[in-house]
């Protein structure tokens, strides 16, 4: 199955962008009569027949639609210090997207080498990510923020900018980190199956004491990924697999 994204699908009818258009007429050859899946990244699956079939601007009409197909299940918001080389941050966006993630949220720390991102071209990666991966609803791509920011928010807000819904409760916070302290447990051994999530993964020069405690004032507690070395973005996709993981078989995607 193809699926298409149609941003702000609510009505009877729709014309797909000139993007969208060109891939379902001259990719798949798409003409009058043929049924569509689309999503408009909310949640929504929605069945549609092609009324016209045209490559700048195809026209579908809706014949089913059905309000939050295959939810995820929990709530998973990643913050994490975009790497030196974006092809590496770029991966963990397009994978984490695949897994399953609620929105992300590139940091700036004081070890960070990058504090600048493209978020429509990440954006554009979440989009192809989700209609890949057969997934209905399209997560957050934010922009870049300081990291003390990103701890001071309120979490539990709703309509917090997260996905269509926003947050819909507190979620558990965490900060994966490198340095030893007693308390530190694996994020395996802290998740709370079906609950929501925030953790934050730091720069490649991890985050400094500072950082930690002050993320541990603002009430993250400290995990840890396993026992070996990850880089950036493969501790943070480290993290999206733990929690999907730990969740597979709740009522989610999956």
């Amino acid at each position: 199955m193809q699926l298409f994204y149609a941003p702000g699908f609510v009505g009877d009818f729709y014309t797909l962008t000139e993007e969208e258009s060109a891939h379902c007429v001259k990719v798949l050859r798409a003409r009058k009569g043929d049924i569509l899946t689309l999503t408009d990244g909310c949640g929504t699956k929605i069945v549609a027949e092609v009324v016209e079939s045209d490559r700048k601007c195809t026209s579908v009409r809706v014949l089913e639609r059905v309000a939050d197909a295959a939810p995820l299940g929990y709530r998973l918001v990643v913050a994490c210090a975009p790497t030196k080389n974006i092809d590496r941050f770029e991966w963990f966006v397009e994978k984490a997207v695949e897994v399953g993630v609620s929105a992300i949220v590139p940091i700036a720390c004081q070890n960070s080498e990058r504090r600048a991102v493209k978020q429509e071209r990440l954006t554009k990666i979440a989009v192809s990510a989700m209609k890949q991966s057969l997934k209905y609803s399209l997560p957050v791509v934010e922009p870049m923020c300081d990291f003390a920011d990103f701890i001071k928010r309120d979490f539990a807000a709703a309509g917090g900018g997260v996905g269509c819904g926003g947050y819909v409760a507190a979620p558990q916070l965490f900060i994966a980190h490198c340095d030893p302290c007693e308390d530190k447990r694996l994020l395996r051994d802290m998740i709370v199956r079906g609950g929501n999530v925030a953790i934050a993964i730091g720069p490649e020069g991890d985050f400094s004491p500072e950082e930690v405690a002050m993320a541990r004032d603002a009430g993250f507690g400290s995990v840890s990924l396993g026992e070996s070395r990850l880089r950036t973005e493969t501790a943070a996709l480290a993290a999206v697999m733990t929690v999907s993981l730990l969740n597979q078989g709740s009522g989610g995607q999956g």
